[in-house]
């Protein structure tokens, strides 16, 4: 999938995951460098937000609403993913203050090449957003095509009031 990247087109591993497809199990990295897996957060429905650098303006921006939107609602799983080590990440919260955010590291492309979101030619992942139902299923889904954009926060945080009613 071809993407904007500050005026540059870039291109995803593959073609993305779709809704009402299974997410992949895949593996990455908690803060503490141990590896997680996709299934260990579908005791509830799942929103995963992919920026592709945490130490960036959008990506800080995007990480920051959700955090707050999601905050309060314990029964939804919310995680963050991008390809910055787990070290990066912790240096993030610390800066930003975010203590209860769990921040996942893709740096061995596992959920990216799963997701197909990885790019390659520059190792970020896409900026995506997806609601992942307690099966594993794909139940929205957001690539946001021009990179440095933020995703539709109105659009996902309406899926998710719907799958939780």
């Amino acid at each position: 999938m071809d993407l904007d990247f500050k005026g540059k087109t870039i291109t995803t591993y593959g073609d993305p995951l779709t809704v009402g497809e299974k997410f992949p199990d895949f593996t990455v990295l908690n803060k503490d460098n141990n590896e997680v897996k996709l299934s260990s957060f579908l005791d509830k429905p799942l929103l995963i937000s992919v920026v592709p650098d945490i130490n960036t303006s959008v990506c800080s921006v995007q990480t920051k609403h959700f955090n707050e939107e999601i905050d309060g609602h314990s029964d939804i799983n919310f995680v963050t993913i991008s390809t910055n080590t787990p070290e990066e990440q912790s240096h993030w919260c610390a800066a930003e203050g975010v203590k209860n955010m769990v921040m996942l590291s893709d740096i061995d492309h596992d959920f990216g090449k799963k997701s197909e979101i990885w790019i390659r030619d520059i190792n970020i992942l896409a900026r995506s957003v997806w609601v992942v139902d307690k099966n594993g299923e794909i139940i929205y889904s957001e690539i946001v095509p021009v990179q440095t954009d933020e995703p539709s926060y109105d659009k996902v945080l309406g899926q998710l009031n719907e799958l939780v009613k």
